[in-house]
């Protein structure tokens, strides 16, 4: 008995020794969505300061699938020592709990909370030769030729998906879904022609609408992007009270170490808070949340929350899907 007491006070010392000495090798930020997209490109805008202050690389990987679920699953059963983090959203924690009647995964239940850190629009753009220039325009086309319109999306339940069908809903019509691994490769099919429109976050929205290679529609959330102020909401554009945007967290697997989700925690509110990334992540349209809500407990009651919000509006609106 003296024997095992002594291998348990053993153990846990190391444990404690080595998350006090974290990071020792670099840590593996997965990203649940195709390359190219705004998931990504947020995640490789922090990824590099993080990597600064932590002096160890921070390595974004994509592994993308099953609207988010795949990475997600990647990052669920990862050892929970803090080297495999999650960039979740608000698509593989709100929405799919709702979509999927089997989710392999619990939001709440399945990770450590580490920080919340961004939020930001949903926007509508649609390909360059589709003859509308406004909402208003584009909901009497797409209620005359409904039935020969495509939308695509990063993949069924992805933000990208809910967002337009949540609107189609709204305005009443019913088009074709394509169903594609990423925002990335939705965003190129709208360029192309090969769809006609998609709902995006706004930092991928920005460039493509701000070239002229696609037309920019809407932004679906109640507020102005601060960086992008040309593009009206819908809700100024007649569509009373249409609200859609996507918000970002990370996430570790259950069962971290206190010390390691306080560094990480203290190393991404510092990133944020570095001058030049805030910019970058003002240009992708980001608005990191207020100091108050960057805690873990916060984020652990915040993810809560958004499952009890859009549990009801997805579930009414017939959204469902196995995997």
């Amino acid at each position: 008995m003296k024997l095992f007491l002594a291998v348990t006070v053993l153990v846990a010392s190391a444990a404690t020794a080595s998350a006090q000495n974290y990071p020792t090798r670099p840590i593996m930020m997965v990203v649940p969505f195709a390359a190219g997209g705004s998931f990504d490109i947020l995640g490789r805008t922090v990824s590099i300061r993080m990597s600064e202050l932590l002096g160890q690389q921070v390595v974004v990987e994509n592994t993308s699938g099953g609207a988010g679920i795949t990475g997600t699953m990647r990052v669920v059963t990862a050892p929970p020592d803090g080297y495999t983090i999650l960039l979740a959203s608000v698509g593989t924690h709100a929405y799919n709990p709702a979509i999927y009647a089997n989710l392999r995964y619990d939001p709440t239940k399945d990770f450590t909370p580490i920080i919340l850190f961004a939020d930001q629009p949903m926007a509508m753009i649609a390909r360059k030769d589709l003859p509308v220039n406004n909402l208003q325009e584009f909901i009497t086309y797409a209620k005359a030729n409904a039935a020969k319109m495509q939308y695509g999306s990063a993949g069924v339940g992805s933000t990208t998906h809910l967002s337009c069908t949540m609107f189609n809903k709204t305005i009443g019509i019913d088009t074709v879904h394509v169903p594609y691994r990423g925002g990335g490769p939705a965003a190129q099919a709208v360029l192309t022609g090969e769809i006609d429109y998609a709902c995006l976050n706004m930092g991928g929205a920005i460039p493509l609408i701000s070239s002229g290679m696609v037309k920019g529609i809407a932004n679906l959330s109640l507020a102005r992007a601060p960086n992008f102020q040309q593009l009206p909401t819908a809700d100024e554009q007649g569509l009373k009270g249409f609200n859609v945007s996507t918000w970002n967290a990370l996430l570790g697997p259950k069962g971290m170490p206190p010390e390691v989700v306080a560094k990480l925690n203290e190393v991404t509110r510092q990133t944020i808070d570095t001058p030049a990334i805030y910019e970058r992540l003002h240009e992708q349209g980001v608005t990191p949340p207020p100091a108050d809500q960057r805690s873990p407990e916060y984020l652990a009651k915040f993810i809560k929350e958004e499952v009890t919000r859009w549990d009801g509006p997805i579930k009414a609106a017939g959204i469902k899907a196995t995997n």
